[in-house]
């Protein structure tokens, strides 16, 4: 049984800790790192075999008190004890109805409206699987030389980590590579049973970059940023982004090309 994206929490947060972390001795030396599983059961007050049960997926439906104990005997604190919890409660439904979450991806013409609107600032549309849905002429002009639309419908973690020029394009590509890797791992939380998403996500897991940042445990940052581009027309140029929310499954994304810093006096971005 392939386990859920609770349970390789449990399993990852398990391992980060150490004894000392909740005043135990070290002892022995341990087979593997971090707490072993009898240490976290005594800790929340439920059996090492239960425990067992939800490392394995095997019970995808833990009580809102157990959750809390888990989470106090893995000393998660804010944003991490919310991300523990929701991954909890979408345990129980990642096996269910699969493919009834996908769904076309489309933006709606008031949207189409907003990118023309916001030109000549670059702005586009990206969806929960992170494929760009639309753009406007200013981000067109500015990332065709980069490659991201050399083929087929862009997608930002594909270009990120698969295409040839990624890394000499985005001078801050590791930066890049962990909010994207970061935001396909919040959408599986959210989506759990929107098939085209697991299968980029299964794609990209293909490349060592992508899943060395796999960890369905890390809470991740929101998308936005500054992105440090080696532009083939522009130079070196440091571009803020910001990212608003369009509806449940899509965003806004606009580059704050007025706030560039080029180290080209050449960059002309806001015409």
């Amino acid at each position: 049984m392939a386990r859920n994206g609770f349970a390789e929490f449990l399993i990852a947060r398990r391992a980060e800790l150490r004894p000392a972390d909740v005043g135990l001795p070290e002892g022995r030396r341990r087979r593997t790192p971090g707490l072993r599983r009898e240490e976290v059961a005594v800790r929340a007050g439920v059996s090492a075999d239960y425990l067992a049960r939800l490392e394995q997926g095997r019970d995808t439906n833990p009580s809102v008190a157990v959750i809390d104990a888990l989470a106090d005997a893995l000393l998660l604190r804010g944003n991490e004890r919310h991300h523990f919890s929701l991954l909890a409660l979408a345990s129980g439904n990642e096996s269910r109805c699969p493919g009834s979450e996908s769904a076309e991806e489309k933006i709606a013409d008031t949207i189409q409206s907003i990118l023309r609107a916001l030109q000549p600032t670059p702005a586009f549309v990206i969806g929960r699987r992170l494929n760009v849905l639309g753009w406007n002429a200013a981000w067109a002009d500015f990332v065709s030389p980069l490659g991201l639309l050399d083929e087929g419908q862009p997608n930002l973690a594909r270009y990120t980590f698969l295409h040839p020029t990624a890394r000499q394009v985005l001078r801050n590509w590791s930066e890049a590579a962990d909010i994207f890797a970061a935001a396909l791992s919040r959408a599986k939380l959210r989506w759990p049973g929107d098939d085209s998403l697991l299968e980029t996500i299964d794609e990209l897991r293909r490349h060592p970059d992508f899943a060395a940042r796999w960890k369905p445990h890390h809470v991740g940052a929101h998308i936005s940023g500054t992105l440090h581009i080696d532009h083939p027309v522009h130079g070196l140029v440091d571009v803020p982004f910001e990212t608003l929310d369009a509806d449940r499954d899509q965003s806004i994304i606009v580059w704050l090309t007025g706030q560039a810093r080029a180290q080209s006096p050449a960059l002309r971005l806001v015409r």
